[in-house]
Order: C-alpha cells, then structure tokens, then sequence
C-alpha cells in the first residue's frame, strides 16, 4: 500500500494581508471619474473598492489599499467606512502601477504573503478557491473563465509570497512585467480557474453590466431606502442610488446617490451620474 501524502499545510489568517490596488486613473471611465475616483464608483449602491476589501477580509490578518487619482477623496472614504482598519498607502507624484504599489508597502507587509485583488473589478463570487491548497509560497492567479494564462487573462485575485514581496520596489513596475510572466516562464505560476460572473468595471458599458447583475441577483431593482421613486415613475431593471429622486422612467440604468431623474425623462441602459453627466444609452 502506498503511502498518503500529507496534505500541504494552509497558510493562516495571521501570516496573510490583503491590498487591494486602488490607484488608477480611471481615464477608460471617463466621463464617470471626472466626479469619483474608479474605485469609488458605485456597484449595487456600494463602493467597488469596499466590495472589494469585502472579498478578502475573511481571508487576510490586515488590508491595505494604495491611492493615487484623486487619492485623498479616497482615503477619506476608506476612513469613514472603515475606520481605522485599512491602511492607506497614499502615492505622491507618478503612479507606481500593480507591482511599485505593493513595493511601497513593503515595510507594512514585513515578512508577510499577499492576497491581491483589484478595486475596478467585480464579482459575486468568494475568493476562497486562490488559497485551497496554497503551500504559501507559490504565486498564484486566479483566472476568470480558464485554467490557462497570458496576458489577456482576467486576473481576479493573486497570491504573492513574501520571496516575491521582499524585491519588489515602490518604483513604476507592473505585476505581469515583474513576477507572472517570470513565474510563468519558468513554469512555476499555479493558475485557478474562478467560476462565476467577473466584470472589469474599466468602460462605462462594463460598468452598467456589472450592476445591471447585481439587479439581477436580487430579481428586482436595488433601490435605495432613502431615494424618492414619484407615483407615475416606472423603474426596472436598475440600480437607484441613495437620496435619488426619480420622477421618470428608468430602465436597466444606474442612477448615483443625489441625483435627480425628471417627469418626462426617460433613462434606458443608461447611467446618470451627476447633474450634467449622463452616460448613455449604452
């Protein structure tokens, strides 16, 4: 009989913190981050980067987040949803990209393994399956929709030891140029297929989509307790922000927090940000 091998051991909560990458400038969202940095564009009527620390807070001892575009809206946000449990790493001057961002929180992360996830990104599903099995020292990606990776893939989440992690440097560097690409090269990259719907809120269109489904999971609108929905005003299909009022009809489209929807108007895959700014149709 031949012997079992030992299961390999999981890394704990404690020896793991999570970043997530909130620093881009957001320019394929435009007109929407002229008024929110990406990461505060909202999804479901929450913050794409509070659903993102919601993804990997149960896996991870710490969080912290990196900043830059309109970095201290950011970091006043972060402060007030989350106190004084997300670190902010606020970057001065040029970006430093995916790889210089954690480079710069190297100190912070002192010897510890890295769960990264980026804010612009969405998905419904948990995260778990990028540490089932994880020896904590492998980098890991998990890939939506295949087990294959390139640089097309959709990255959801990685894993970064802290090997990786102790080389890195707060300088303009991305995480494909300096450690996947490399990992993978040598054939050391492990890939996980994640299953489940994953948007990359990076154009106005994939941005409706992603809360144009998260409509969807509820089977009704997401309406928030607080908007004004008018008697004649028809709503379907959408996601209506807090304070809103709606007087019109609105069909699959996003209205922010604030904002006003006319008698008479009539929103259709459309996402009405501010009082000048509406996107759409889509």
């Amino acid at each position: 009989m031949e012997p079992v091998a030992a299961p390999a051991p999981r890394t704990s909560r404690a020896d793991l913190v999570g970043v997530v990458l909130a620093a881009g400038t957001g320019t394929r969202l435009d007109p929407l981050t002229r008024l929110l940095p990406k990461a505060l564009c909202p999804v479901g009527n929450r913050a794409l980067v509070d659903l993102a620390l919601d993804r990997i807070a149960p896996l991870v001892g710490s969080l912290a987040v990196n900043a830059h575009h309109h970095g201290e809206q950011l970091r006043s946000h972060l402060r007030e949803q989350w106190s004084e449990t997300v670190t902010v790493s606020l970057e001065r001057g040029e970006p430093l990209g995916t790889a210089g961002g954690i480079g710069q929180l190297r100190s912070w992360i002192d010897g510890r393994s890295v769960v990264v996830v980026n804010a612009d990104s969405w998905t419904p599903t948990p995260v778990d399956a990028l540490l089932e099995g994880w020896d904590g020292q492998t980098v890991r990606v998990l890939v939506s929709g295949g087990s294959t990776f390139g640089p097309s893939s959709k990255i959801v989440a990685s894993t970064l030891p802290w090997r990786i992690v102790e080389r890195l440097e707060g300088k303009p560097t991305g995480l494909y140029e300096v450690v996947w690409r490399e990992e993978f090269e040598r054939g050391e990259l492990e890939v996980v297929s994640h299953d489940g719907v994953f948007i990359d809120c990076g154009t106005p269109l994939d941005y409706l989509r992603a809360n144009l489904e998260a409509a969807a999971m509820t089977g009704v609108s997401i309406v928030a307790e607080d908007a004004q929905i008018g008697a004649s005003a028809a709503v379907s299909s959408s996601v209506i922000g807090p304070g809103a009022r709606v007087f019109g009809d609105v069909e699959e489209s996003v209205v922010w927090p604030g904002q006003v929807v006319e008698s008479g108007e009539r929103l259709i895959r459309s996402i009405r940000a501010g009082t000048s700014v509406t996107v759409g149709p889509l």
